[in-house]
């Protein structure tokens, strides 16, 4: 009897061992299992303050990109008032010339006057 318990002892240290084996084999699964699930977890919870983040910087953004709008807006206007004052002078400087070059032609009378953009510009400058 004596080997039949010597032998039953060392096949149960074996399989003592080999469930030891099995059993660290499972708790590392088990850690990496964890591990990755409070990993998802603390991205799911994350999220929506990511996500309100990003809308904060698009929100900045499109209030930039709107007040820089306005402001080129009104520079755009600006512009165009003065490049329509502009085309007004230059037309009416032409018809101006174009009486003087008339009148040069066939001078009966005086001269003829400017146009009131010309002679406004000749006093003043502007």
């Amino acid at each position: 009897m004596s080997l039949w318990s010597g032998l039953v002892a060392a096949i149960g240290a074996v399989g003592m061992v080999v469930a030891g084996m099995f059993t660290a084999r499972a708790t590392t699964r088990a850690a990496q299992a964890t591990a990755a699930a409070n990993q998802a977890a603390a991205a799911a919870q994350a999220a929506p303050a990511l996500r309100t983040a990003d809308l904060a910087v698009l929100q900045a953004t499109v209030e930039r990109v709107d007040k820089e709008n306005g402001l080129l807006r009104s520079e755009n206007q600006q512009i165009r008032v003065k490049q329509s004052r502009m085309e007004k002078f230059l037309q009416a400087f032409s018809w101006s010339m174009d009486d003087l070059y008339r009148w040069a032609h066939n001078p009966v009378g005086p001269p003829p006057d400017p146009h009131p953009l010309v002679d406004e510009y000749n006093r003043t400058g502007v």
